[in-house]
């Protein structure tokens, strides 16, 4: 999982040479509401912390949500502390200065004012890929968030590069030393279910969530590893309804149950179903989507980042780009995820999802 990442990344040369960083700037989200950001600090005393000795359990999760209006400061991507250690995990990056990430410009009001729904808003839980921060989500959650969904995005500790709380500290990556085995995969897809039903416990019984959410309308959506712990906690969840994989190969590639419930599957083209030889994860793990709605869907020049902010902040720090330009593959993400999650949160028809579009040529359906 972590060498995925590094390989994704790494693979890019940085042509920055002596001129000043840039400043990064994600893609404005293009929903019709305004989007405010709060985090959230959550400690699970019951449950001691599996990656390291003597702690409980706690995280940081990110929300956002539909927003009146205002011009408030802009909400942070990532702390000084964490844009540093991520640059620092890449020695191409070396020339940038530190706190480059913290510049990134986003979309969403820190602490805006919450627009009101009678009935509250979906919500749509996040979950990023092994190393990454939640942050990496920001683009895709601000752009549900417009479009009229409370987004959590967790932050699942010790298993990002950085995560900050709010007392200053800074905690690094520890999970997974030993290697991507069967055991570590089960382990993680473990540690991400329980980190989501307490998570939705908590945002259940806080008054101000819990009137801003409709929890019988929940949706989870993960990259990478998160998209396959997205897999395996949807059989066996009694609250998420349906559920997104964003490029998550499966370890195990088995689930627990059946998956019967909404599903779908978008990949970069190493994904796509195996014609000759051994099978990959999700040709073993697509048998046990039994649910009568299903797609298996592939993005025609992809790499596993292209569905992240990592798609469009890569070449505005001077990397080569993608054969799909990040902003291309980012809006093709969003469209098909929206798409998804208004089919089964809200009861809208999206023929997007029908078959291959005219609109969308690389997007392949198996």
């Amino acid at each position: 999982m972590k060498n995925v990442l590094i390989a994704g990344v790494i693979a890019l040369a940085p042509v920055t040479g002596g001129t000043p960083a840039p400043t990064p700037a994600l893609p404005a989200p293009t929903g019709h509401h305004a989007v405010g950001r709060s985090d959230v600090h959550l400690v699970d005393s019951h449950r001691p912390d599996p990656w390291v000795d003597g702690r409980p359990r706690e995280l940081m999760v990110s929300l956002w949500y539909p927003a009146k209006k205002t011009k408030g400061r802009a909400a942070p991507y990532v702390t000084p502390q964490e844009s540093a250690l991520i640059l620092k995990g890449f020695p191409q990056l070396e020339d940038l200065p530190p706190d480059t990430l913290t510049k990134t410009k986003t979309h969403a009001r820190a602490g805006a004012p919450a627009l009101a729904k009678g009935g509250g808003w979906p919500l749509v839980v996040m979950s990023p890929g092994m190393t990454m921060p939640r942050a990496t989500l920001t683009s895709l959650a601000e752009e549900f968030a417009s479009r009229g969904y409370v987004v959590a995005g967790i932050e699942h500790t010790y298993e990002s590069v950085a995560t900050t709380f709010p007392d200053g500290r800074t905690v690094t990556f520890q999970a997974g030393a030993g290697g991507q085995t069967p055991e570590l995969g089960e382990k993680v897809a473990r540690v991400r279910a329980a980190d989501t039903t307490f998570v939705l416990d908590e945002l259940e019984r806080d008054r101000h969530w819990n009137r801003l959410i409709d929890e019988s309308r929940i949706a989870m959506v993960g990259h990478s590893v998160g998209g396959q712990s997205a897999a395996h906690l949807l059989p066996v969840s009694d609250r998420v309804k349906a559920a997104v994989n964003l490029d998550g190969s499966y370890n195990p590639d088995t689930p627990a149950a059946p998956v019967t419930k909404p599903f779908m599957m978008i990949g970069n083209p190493r994904q796509q179903p195996v014609t000759s030889g051994q099978p990959k994860s999700w040709d073993l793990f697509w048998p046990h989507v039994t649910g009568t709605w299903k797609r298996w869907l592939t993005v025609t020049g992809a790499e596993h980042v292209s569905f992240v902010d990592y798609a469009v902040l890569a070449p505005q720090l001077g990397m080569p780009a993608f054969p799909i330009g990040g902003e291309r593959s980012l809006r093709i993400t969003r469209e098909y995820v929206a798409a998804f999650l208004d089919t089964h949160l809200k009861g809208k028809r999206r023929p997007l999802l029908d078959g291959p579009s005219a609109d969308y040529p690389e997007v392949r359906f198996w």
